[in-house]
């Protein structure tokens, strides 16, 4: 075979490549609902949440794990721990929605109505992140510092205990979740 030949061989090599491969990807938005279905599905299972609000809040959930780069499954964990999924639940210390946020700790950084799913799940991750990143990229410590605030898990052994429990009892939560796909 000549190099003419090896060249048109393989440029039709590549538009056929190409063609396939494109196939195959797919469509993004079809990848993300299947991954918010996915996740539903397991949310429905391993924590008893009705179907519909286990397929309303999933694809929050996907959208601010990809954006804070969290596991999707440890969001919903936080929330199972937080709030057992109950949008409207408000601690007796004000913590609000699902992933219990402090209003008088966050309002500044996380503006807008609490008690909005939408909301309240992008101000978790958010706080999630941020302490992801001052506890030394550690998720146990992470979920500590979630808990009791940064400054009482690591200055009071009380606090830093309770929050290593609130760590394992999320962690127990995840695993349970990630049993369900």
């Amino acid at each position: 075979m000549n190099l003419r030949h090896f060249f048109n061989y393989f440029a039709l090599g590549l538009v056929l490549f190409s063609f396939v491969g494109c196939a195959s990807v797919g469509n993004p938005h079809d990848a993300f609902q299947l991954r918010a279905q996915k996740l539903a599905t397991g949310i429905h299972k391993a924590y008893a949440v009705p179907k519909d609000k286990a397929s309303r809040l999933s694809p929050i959930i996907l959208q601010n794990a990809d954006v804070y780069r969290i596991e999707p499954e440890l969001i919903a964990a936080l929330i199972q721990q937080e709030s057992s999924y109950r949008s409207n639940a408000i601690s007796p210390i004000g913590a609000m929605g699902l992933t219990q946020v402090v209003p008088r700790f966050w309002q500044k950084t996380c503006p807008g109505d609490l008690m909005d799913e939408v909301i309240n799940i992008q101000c978790g991750a958010m706080i999630l992140s941020s302490y992801f990143k001052s506890a030394g990229y550690d998720w146990f410590k992470t979920l500590g510092y979630y808990n009791v605030g940064p400054t009482g898990y690591e200055n009071i052994p009380y606090y830093r205990d309770a929050g290593n429990r609130y760590a394992k009892s999320v962690f127990k939560y995840q695993q349970q979740l990630k049993e369900h796909f």
